[in-house]
């Protein structure tokens, strides 16, 4: 019986994850479902990115997932709690439903020797607090400075990533980052679409700062889950295969997805309200 490992996120930033995921546990058959036709959820509220999410998640449910990435910073923030808490013990309670901000507040502290640590997200992630409150319960003592890059998914989505339009907004929002904390060491990028402006990032860090980006992080963290808990593991399909799934047009949700993931993909399209 199929029974894949479950990769969400609400449009093709997920994908920098799955692919980190992939290289990492291979041997495992994933399905990915972008929720592009409600993209982006970063701009909605906590109610409505919570209902969007459970809706996914029951999606997923239905394909025969026993485990569920959120690989959405905003889902992660605003659904996840209350998913793993209220739904999860009255519907499927022998599922499970991870997130991408823990493995990353794990961390992140081990990284900074200056005690100061910043973190790039969307307003939607900057505007939850999740990072600082989570990062705290790990470090309490570690400095956390958030700055919100609000043009920077789309230049990515709209392949303007790589041109001087989005240098000059990567270049101003690090320097009001490093003028919140002068002594941030360590940068988190806290939105999976980042990684794909890393090398641009990386041009205007000051000497000696480290950028972490989630993908790698949650990649390790599914790993190390996975070998603690052999009965959500025993349960997980392993014929390495892959299937996309989008909410909107798959043309576009095939050239822009390829883009992230690095490889050619090949989408089908859901109606989450048919199911």
């Amino acid at each position: 019986m199929q029974n894949p490992i479950g990769v969400f996120d609400s449009g093709y930033g997920g994908l920098t994850v799955l692919r980190e995921i992939v290289n990492k546990l291979p041997q495992y058959d994933y399905i990915y479902l972008g929720d592009n036709a409600r993209s982006p959820y970063g701009n909605r509220s906590f109610n409505t990115v919570y209902h969007y999410t459970l809706q996914c998640v029951n999606w997923f449910f239905q394909q025969g997932c026993s485990l569920v990435i959120l690989a959405c910073n905003t889902a992660s923030a605003k659904a996840l709690r209350t998913i793993q808490q209220v739904d999860l013990p009255k519907i499927a309670p022998g599922k499970r439903v991870l997130g991408v901000i823990r493995p990353t507040t794990e961390i992140i502290g081990t990284f900074s020797e200056t005690g100061s640590a910043g973190v790039l997200a969307t307003n939607g992630t900057v505007a939850s607090n999740s990072y600082p409150v989570e990062i705290a319960k790990f470090f309490p003592e570690l400095k956390v400075y958030q700055e919100a890059c609000p043009m920077w998914v789309p230049l990515i989505e709209n392949n303007e990533h790589q041109n001087h339009g989005s240098e000059f907004f990567i270049k101003k929002n690090l320097q009001r980052l490093f003028e919140k904390g002068e002594r941030i060491d360590v940068v988190l990028l806290a939105c999976t679409h980042y990684p794909l402006v890393k090398d641009t990032i990386e041009k205007h860090l000051p000497v000696g700062v480290k950028l972490l980006s989630q993908g790698e992080i949650v990649a390790g963290s599914l790993a190390d889950y996975l070998q603690r808990h052999k009965e959500i593991e025993q349960l997980c399909s392993k014929k390495g295969s892959r299937a996309f799934y989008t909410t909107d047009s798959t043309e576009d949700f095939d050239s822009h997805a390829t883009i992230f993931f690095g490889e050619p993909v090949r989408s089908v399209h859901v109606d989450l309200d048919a199911q």
